[in-house]
């Protein structure tokens, strides 16, 4: 993988920015943290948070991404069908998850994220693990910063763009992590938060997109035959994981 230059904003002031905005974050916003908790264990019930492993920065001594677990506020229910299985996602996503999720209120404990060191405030978004193994080497040198609450790639279109355009975005975004660039960003973030408030539930913005595996597969770009072994790659990655 091709190595990168880390600016001196990079290196000794990102994060301790992101520590500050994490922790000015929690404590100042501790009484919406506790509303959201509350109105998700009245509408959907325990449990409160949502945790799902995602793949962090590379680790420059393996090579690998440390995998770590990122928090959300539940936004769907646990609705199955008459044989005990899970409800498809966009079935389980009520009315009530939709706003969670068109205001981003669901991506608050994510601040509890970036104060362990996980994620940042700026930087590209934390896709799934089974998303990671069908990157690229070249996509996966988004990889060589922490991931995001936001990102250039949500800024410039978050789900409504293509999986080739985010990862255009991420890139272009690793090629000189700048504090102006992260202000830039956290900016136009808090203000397409609060564009979106009033976002209606047929929204693209709170769509359910296919997997990175599942479009390449449809588009054509990978045979059936690698898109299972990658798929036995993503779980066998989780199981280690444990």
């Amino acid at each position: 993988m091709q190595q990168r230059q880390f600016s001196v904003y990079e290196k000794y002031v990102k994060r301790m920015l992101d520590v500050a905005c994490a922790s000015g974050a929690i404590v100042g916003f501790g009484w919406l943290y506790g509303l959201v908790a509350v109105l998700v264990r009245v509408k959907l019930g325990k449990p409160v948070l949502f945790k799902q492993p995602r793949p962090g920065k590379i680790d420059p001594k393996t090579g690998k991404e440390r995998i770590f677990q990122m928090y959300k506020f539940r936004t769907m229910s646990d609705a199955r069908d008459e044989n005990g299985e899970l409800l498809p996602d966009d079935v389980r996503l009520g009315s009530f998850g939709k706003k969670l999720r068109a205001t981003s209120l669901d991506e608050l404990p994510e601040a509890f994220n970036i104060l362990k060191g996980d994620m940042s405030v700026i930087g590209p978004r934390p896709q799934l693990v089974r998303d990671m193994v069908f990157m690229s080497d070249e996509a996966r040198r988004r990889h060589t910063v922490r991931p995001g609450l936001s990102g250039l790639a949500q800024v410039k279109g978050r789900n409504a763009i293509s999986w080739e355009d985010k990862f255009k975005w991420d890139l272009k975004y690793i090629e000189k992590v700048t504090f102006g660039q992260d202000l830039s960003v956290l900016l136009e973030t808090v203000k397409q938060v609060f564009m979106r408030s009033d976002i209606t539930e047929s929204s693209e913005e709170i769509d359910v997109t296919d997997d990175y595996g599942d479009y390449l597969l449809k588009a054509g770009k990978v045979t059936r035959e690698d898109y299972d072994a990658l798929q036995r790659k993503a779980k066998e990655i989780l199981e280690a994981e444990g």
